[in-house]
């Protein structure tokens, strides 16, 4: 499976709003290993997660950060007096696993937050989309590279959604007006 980076973050309810860009720029940068788990309290006791919601604009940037950086939040049950501080992130699915809460260690007023972080055998295999040849086309960007995915194509999320978007033809996105066309276009 290779290296899992894993992390524990501390976040005071008080924090600047500079402090926690500086962290989202680390969180960034280390969200593009290869497996990340993060663990803390985050003091967002505003966020939904079931409904990807918040109230106040830090907690809604910490959820924007964390859709950016494709993470997944684990923790379900309350953590601290009914809320959920607690909370487990990874950025790979299937990478944590038997996360249970209850009890506090010491004399915390924050329940305990129990994980697993499972190895590769452990994993659901990725699926294969046999059917599809992917072609990633630069936007605007002259540094990115077209990239060709393996002969016979490949699901590198290994979701069942992507296997059923593959499944059917795939157009260059080139063929499509771009933007500005259809922009110029209604003018």
């Amino acid at each position: 499976m290779g290296d899992t980076v894993v992390g524990v973050y501390y976040r005071p309810p008080d924090q600047e709003e500079e402090v926690d860009e500086a962290f989202y720029r680390q969180l960034e940068v280390a969200s593009r290993s290869q497996a990340l788990v993060l663990m803390g309290d985050f003091n967002c006791p505003d966020i939904c997660w079931k409904g990807n919601r918040a109230r106040h604009a830090q907690s809604r940037r910490f959820l924007q950060s964390t859709d950016d950086n494709f993470l997944t939040q684990v923790v379900e049950e309350p953590t601290r007096r009914g809320v959920l501080l607690d909370l487990v992130l990874m950025n790979k699915e299937g990478l944590v696993g038997d996360v249970k809460d209850g009890g506090s260690l010491g004399c915390s007023d924050h329940e305990m937050v129990e994980f697993r972080i499972l190895h590769g055998r452990s994993r659901a295999p990725m699926e294969v989309n046999s059917g599809a040849d992917i072609h990633l086309q630069p936007m605007e960007d002259p540094t990115l590279e077209q990239v060709d995915a393996p002969e016979g194509g490949c699901d590198p999320v290994g979701s069942p959604h992507w296997s059923k978007l593959l499944a059917g033809p795939v157009t260059p996105w080139r063929e499509e007006p771009t933007l500005e066309q259809v922009f110029w276009q209604d003018l």
